[in-house]
């Protein structure tokens, strides 16, 4: 009560600040005055204030070692974040601190993504990312069920469905996407042999080699330069580069017939990709709709 009490009393830019560096100790296992500085442009002797009133708010939450604030396994959130905000945060490094307040917006409708990560298991997924740590986890899969993993991961990856995390699988021998939701008991193995060279996002070659792909209008579809319209096409194409660990997701997501004679119908079908040879040896590639990996 003491602690919610004080918050009440600061301002609505210090809860801000004091938000931001929770998110950051929680989802990046540290924060330091410079991050403080950088995201709000404050003096010096203000960001130290602000992180200096953390720990007395949050003693719990966090040490101080080697001029930074590090997490702790106590850690316990003293403001609300929104999944949605944080995985925002994440990949565009936008604001993520969502301390109750609001700002003026446009009338809109935006539907919530059915399935919502636990943020826990979100920040011990991002600390490992950040600080390159092994985790230990059980994974639910749809064909067997709940298993032991052990896993280096190294990126989020948004399917427009739902988030992965792109990870070295030490269980599986390679790498390989891991649903978020169906992770559980993730922990930071502290016992273990770092991660290699072949282990780490330098090795994963289907994360590093990006493809090209054409797309054009559906050929079963009335008016082509509407299509072209939507989506921006020069000449009638549209050339989009993916990484060959997403392209099969992207693909789906927007709906591309890539079966080898455009053989896909429906209304919601209106891109076709031009050669789908361009997509074979993506990783991803059998997520793509129609897409046959013979062809």
């Amino acid at each position: 009560m003491e602690q919610d009490n004080l918050l009440a009393t600061l301002s609505a830019a210090q809860r801000q600040r004091l938000a931001f560096i929770e998110f950051r100790i929680w989802f990046y296992g540290e924060v330091a005055r410079k991050h403080v500085l950088e995201r709000f442009e404050v003096a010096t002797a203000a960001g130290t204030r602000d992180l200096m009133l953390y720990k007395q708010l949050a003693p719990h939450n966090v040490s101080y070692e080697q001029k930074h604030y590090r997490y702790l396994p106590t850690f316990q959130p003293l403001f609300q974040h929104d999944p949605e905000k944080v995985l925002a945060a994440l990949i565009t490094g936008t604001a993520a601190a969502d301390t109750g307040t609001s700002s003026e917006t446009i009338s809109h409708a935006s539907p919530r993504r059915l399935n919502q990560p636990d943020l826990n298991t979100l920040a011990t997924v991002t600390r490992a990312i950040h600080n390159g740590q092994v985790l230990e986890l059980t994974y639910l899969s749809m064909k067997k069920g709940p298993s032991p993993r052990v896993i280096i991961p190294h990126s989020l990856v948004d399917s427009g469905l739902r988030w992965h995390v792109r990870a070295f699988d030490r269980t599986k021998g390679h790498f390989r996407d891991l649903v978020l939701t169906r992770m559980e008991d993730v922990r930071t193995q502290t016992d273990c042999i770092p991660p290699s060279p072949q282990e780490q996002i330098t090795a994963d070659v289907q994360w590093n080699r990006i493809f090209k792909l054409t797309l054009v209008p559906h050929p079963s579809r009335p008016h082509p330069e509407v299509i072209a319209k939507d989506f921006g096409m020069k000449d009638g194409t549209l050339e989009v580069r993916l990484r060959g660990a997403v392209a099969g997701y992207v693909m789906r997501q927007w709906q591309v017939d890539c079966s080898p004679d455009a053989s896909m119908r429906g209304h919601e079908i209106r891109l076709r990709l031009a050669d789908t040879g361009d997509l074979r040896d993506a990783g991803s590639a059998a997520l793509a709709p129609g897409f046959i990996a013979s062809q």
